[in-house]
């Protein structure tokens, strides 16, 4: 197996409005299609037990939601199945648009953002007993967690599972296929940053049951399903046992 190293993106250092940023950005919804990740992400949340959503606005959180374009695709795939959302899209950058929040509501999600540091988030109510009630239902991570390792990687998978009752994470397979597909982003026409930031991401995804070994369980039955997706994904699901039933 290829050993995990994690390394700072190029996309991360550069400003939001620098071209080559708002070019990659671009290239990113491309990688997602090339992914599969909308239908991953689909076919999960479809086999979560989402018993709440005939009492009350499901409360969703993606973090490191970006420009919030991916989760919209999953909204308008969802659409009437999951007529109450509401979500919230979390990123250090303000990217989501008015456009953007205009077609979440278009298929009945309400939308807020927080602009903030995701560590930060996790800070927040660390103390917080396990048996409080979560604030979320669910947490949504698309490409992100990869960005964490050790002690960080560990405290925010500890807060996610502190504050709701559910993650889905779609991250990069770490493997040489994956690692293959990402040395030819090129092909989709990705940009140099887009390129570079592709093959850091292979190197620092995951495999196995890594995500796994590092969930909390607080003394709760938590269903853990970790396992690889499409071509080049890893997907890791965890779901309270009885949340809300």
């Amino acid at each position: 197996m290829m050993p995990r190293v994690v390394a700072a993106e190029v996309l991360d250092g550069l400003p939001q409005d620098d071209p080559g940023a708002i070019r990659s950005r671009r290239d990113l919804r491309r990688v997602h299609r090339a992914m599969g990740t909308r239908k991953i992400i689909l076919r999960a949340l479809k086999g979560m037990k989402l018993a709440r959503l005939e009492v009350e606005p499901l409360r969703v959180l993606e973090i490191g939601a970006g420009d919030g374009s991916l989760m919209l695709g999953v909204a308008q795939e969802l659409d009437s199945a999951w007529p109450k959302v509401a979500l919230t899209l979390l990123d250090r950058q303000a990217l989501v648009t008015p456009a953007t929040v205009a077609k979440y509501q278009a298929v009945g999600w309400t939308v807020a953002t927080d602009v903030g540091d995701v560590l930060d988030w996790a800070a927040r109510d660390a103390d917080m007993p396990p048996n409080e009630p979560p604030r979320w239902d669910l947490v949504v991570a698309n490409l992100f967690l990869h960005h964490f390792e050790g002690a960080q990687l560990a405290r925010l998978v500890q807060a996610i599972a502190l504050k709701s009752d559910r993650l889905l994470a779609c991250e990069p397979r770490r493997d040489w296929l994956a690692l293959t597909g990402s040395h030819l982003t090129g092909l989709i026409g990705a940009n140099a940053v887009t390129r570079e930031d592709a093959v850091l991401s292979v190197h620092a995804g995951f495999n196995g049951n890594e995500l796994s070994a590092l969930w909390p369980a607080f003394g709760e039955r938590w269903r853990i399903q970790e396992r690889a997706a499409g071509l080049f994904s890893h997907c890791f699901c965890a779901e309270r046992l009885g949340a809300g039933v």
